[in-house]
């Protein structure tokens, strides 16, 4: 029987979404929050109405934000990311799509991540099965990373 390397997955990323009031200060007053944790915050998304702001926030240390939120009452929900390491920016996010599509998977919405360390492009998805997607990225040749690769 020949011996299969099997890559061990890590801890998921963790998003957390937090609604905001639509008025000035708002955002940066949530950054401040994370900041004053000692916690990056390394990827964000703000989706604007009229009314309210969604901030989705990709962060270093999640255990603390859980905590922080907790303690100040802030309401929040987290969902698990898969992150993956591109490449070719245009190229490899194109490919990455690709193996998606192929495998027929949906990418419900992604965003890009701040610099990362090794000066890799980092791109964040949220796909309609988790598990799966990152069975078909890795099968691909794609390089997921987990919250231990983020956290700095």
């Amino acid at each position: 029987m020949e011996d299969v390397l099997v890559k061990k997955e890590g801890e998921p990323v963790k998003q957390f979404s937090v609604m905001l009031q639509n008025r000035a200060g708002a955002l940066v007053a949530l950054v401040r929050l994370v900041r004053s944790a000692k916690v990056e915050i390394i990827g964000i998304s703000i989706q604007d109405s009229k009314d309210a702001t969604i901030v989705r926030m990709l962060v270093t240390d999640p255990d603390t934000v859980f905590c922080l939120f907790a303690e100040k009452g802030i309401s929040y929900t987290i969902c698990d990311m898969v992150v993956i390491a591109l490449r070719e920016s245009g190229v490899g996010l194109g490919a990455c799509l690709d193996a998606l599509m192929a495998a027929e998977t949906n990418v419900d919405f992604a965003y890009s991540l701040m610099a990362h360390p090794d000066r890799q492009s980092l791109v964040a998805m949220h796909l309609e099965d988790y598990s799966f997607g990152i069975d078909v990225l890795n099968r691909s040749g794609f390089k997921v990373l987990y919250q231990e690769d983020l956290s700095r």
